[in-house]
């Protein structure tokens, strides 16, 4: 007896699994009450890839207009192992999606190049694989099956056919409607379209491929032009799924060496050992592994596809406006399917400035798939890598994601035009962390962005994979040295130490990016300094009621009523210093005041309707104002200088500020770093102001 699955388990899995259709051949005459029930079945490619992206669920923005797409947002194939993060992404595969639902619509982009271009490591390589894997899936569920058909009995009718060849599959996996004469099957698509509830028409204009071309009319002949039995004695339908490995319905293209590239890898060659069987201008003696044939009835999918060498993409031609191909010494085949490229920005400036590839650049769609501009998403990439490693047992300490992702925006971002907003402002707006009261119109930061940009913002800097890198190699060297957590100063050694020997990264942008690291060492300065002082000096009950206070001190301000002293018990006027006190903490200038109050007694009265209590701690700008207020009101009675050496703390003192700061999210080991760390700044700022 076995505690664990037994192949008897496993095995009625997989057979629940797989289509129950899959290896069972049906009749063409079945395959016509398919589509009479499913008209969905005879869709084209670019029909069928569009409905996949949809049927695995949509979320709407109404904000920003935009469609986030499940399989990428939430994966839920894998469990979300490679969801995507970045409004800027979302961005991207929702132009790409509609690119290929105008495709589906008829529209034009069907005859298009859909060009992914976007700098290394932004994760277009990532998607285009994900639609791969999501498209294979797919076409094994009920709603995405399709078919295709298969020559049987050759030999029986056929003299010269190669007994091995008495069994042919469709070479181009093509629609089992292409069997029928153009007349028919108009007839029949006609029919078809007038019980289909879809945004999109059912079209199939194709002609069989040169080899199915030949046994049919070869059949015909026989049976003195009867369809009818060439479809009853020879035609079998069989499901068609989409599978890389078997390069069926999906192929991958890579370039190869100049000198090596032949237009046969795309679009097939002759099959030698058939030659001696048929002869050079048979049909039968083609071999149908081009990736373009590979590719038919799904995606085509093409690596760097710009370094191909010109003369190469002149296939692409056909391919798209056309939708054909044309092998040497062969008539054109028909094509159906989502030509997919992926290219970075040194090739499309080449291929752009050539005035020889005016066509081909014609016939593509390019899509700007950026780096993230986020710098909490760009922390959820690095997150999602963690999480799909065997990280070793180390706490990574808060903000150390986050800092590392901000310096990774700061490289990506365009310095504003407007000088009264900062590089590191702007990148907080982009975060969503500024409001109208900051008076930052992000809708104008992100235009202006794109106008300063060569292409599209976001389109350079440093990449999330070499922010990776360097987060794993500081995890690993944590681990050698015995330390337990990974921290945002250990982060900023190693990027600081490989800046300059990553090959991605151009030399010319080293100071720079040294500039910005230093940006983001100030700011992380910031966070660790708030961190300290709330496990130094938090008090919640202290927090509430000078939170209460100035909450009745901002609604008298705003009714122009009088408010009780608490101490006194008199009525009188608000208290414009302790209004300003805390408001000054958050760097809200005089002349802002009324809005910022104006906010707070909105966000009061909205949770009055709600019948919600008043709590500071659920306002996050009022919440940290009044804990920077009650750090300025206590930090003068806390030695500094002694949270840098353990010698001079109280044991118990020290002991409760490394328990407050592990609340928080730290270990024991990075508290303690943090302590010394903004004790050391803090201390140097309070000796500068004494100065």
């Amino acid at each position: 007896m076995t505690s664990g699955r037994t192949l008897e388990e496993i095995s009625r899995e997989y057979r629940e699994s797989v289509p129950s259709d899959l290896r069972e051949a049906k009749s063409f005459e079945w395959y016509l009450e398919e589509l009479y029930e499913d008209p969905h079945i005879a869709r084209n490619a670019h029909q069928r890839v569009a409905d996949m992206f949809d049927h695995y669920g949509t979320t709407y923005d109404e904000q920003r207009g935009v469609v986030e797409y499940r399989l990428a947002s939430e994966d839920p194939l894998h469990d979300g192992e490679h969801v995507f993060y970045g409004r800027e992404i979302h961005e991207a595969i929702h132009e790409f999606v509609n690119k290929v639902k105008s495709g589906a619509r008829g529209l034009g982009p069907e005859k298009r190049i859909k060009l992914l271009l976007g700098p290394v490591g932004s994760g277009k390589s990532h998607f285009d694989w994900l639609v791969r894997r999501y498209f294979e899936a797919y076409t094994l569920e009920d709603a995405g099956r399709m078919y295709t058909f298969r020559w049987t009995n050759l030999c029986d009718v056929i003299r010269d056919q190669d007994p091995a060849d008495d069994e042919v599959r469709s070479p181009m996996n093509q629609d089992p409607l292409v069997l029928l004469p153009a007349g028919q099957r108009d007839e029949i698509i006609e029919d078809l379209n007038e019980r289909l509830d879809a945004p999109y028409t059912i079209r199939n204009d194709q002609s069989l491929d040169p080899a199915s071309e030949f046994y049919m009319d070869a059949l015909l002949s026989h049976y003195g032009d009867d369809l009818e039995a060439v479809m009853e004695n020879h035609v079998e339908i069989v499901r068609l799924t989409a599978s890389e490995n078997k390069r069926q319905c999906i192929e991958t293209f890579e370039p190869k060496d100049k000198k090596n590239q032949d237009e046969t890898e795309l679009t097939g060659d002759v099959n030698y050992s058939k030659l001696a069987v048929y002869g050079e201008s048979d049909p039968r003696a083609f071999d149908y592994a081009g990736a373009f044939c590979n590719a038919n009835r799904g995606i085509f999918s093409g690596e760097e596809l710009l370094k191909l060498q010109r003369e190469f993409l002149y296939d692409f031609l056909h391919a798209t406006q056309e939708r054909t191909i044309k092998p040497k010494n062969n008539p054109r085949i028909d094509i159906d399917q989502v030509i997919v490229g992926r290219t970075n920005m040194p090739e499309y400036r080449e291929k752009t400035g050539d005035e020889k590839m005016e066509a081909f650049n014609d016939r593509t769609k390019r899509i700007d798939y950026p780096y993230v501009l986020e710098y909490e998403s760009e922390a959820n990439i690095y997150r999602k890598m963690l999480r799909n490693a065997d990280v070793p047992d180390v706490n990574v300490e808060p903000h150390t994601l986050e800092m590392a992702g901000l310096f990774g925006v700061l490289t990506r971002i365009e310095e504003p035009s407007d000088e009264s907003v900062s590089l590191l402002q702007k990148a907080k707006a982009y975060n969503g962390e500024l409001d109208e009261a900051d008076a930052v119109d992000v809708k104008k930061l992100r235009e202006d962005g794109d106008s300063r940009a060569e292409i599209a913002e976001g389109m350079s800097g440093v990449s999330a994979r070499f922010i990776g890198d360097e987060i794993a190699e500081a995890i690993m060297d944590a681990t050698h040295r015995e330390r337990g957590y990974l921290s945002p100063l250990s982060t900023f050694r190693h990027f600081e130490a490989n800046l300059e020997s990553h090959g991605s990264i151009d030399a010319d942008n080293l100071k720079q990016y040294e500039r910005l690291l230093e940006l983001v060492r100030e700011e992380y300065k910031e966070r660790a300094i708030e961190d300290v002082r709330h496990a130094l000096a938090y008090d919640i009950e202290e927090l509430r009621r000078q939170g209460e206070k100035y909450v009745d001190h901002v609604m008298a301000y705003i009714d122009d009523t009088t408010v009780e002293d608490e101490l006194t018990g008199r009525e009188g006027e608000p208290d414009e210093t302790f209004l300003r006190a805390v408001e000054e903490r958050l760097d809200i200038p005089a002349d802002r005041k009324d809005d910022f109050r104006q906010e707070i007694s909105n966000w009061i009265s909205r949770r009055a309707r709600e019948g919600t209590t008043f709590d500071p701690h659920e306002n996050d700008r009022l919440r940290r104002a009044l804990e920077r207020k009650l750090w300025d009101d206590k930090k003068h009675n806390i030695n500094f200088s002694a949270l840098v050496s353990a010698s001079e703390t109280d044991d118990d003192d020290r002991a409760a500020w490394i328990d407050a700061l592990e609340e928080q999210g730290y270990s024991a080991a990075g508290a303690r770093e943090v302590l010394e760390f903004a004790g050391a700044e803090v201390a140097k700022s309070e000796l500068e102001e004494d100065v």
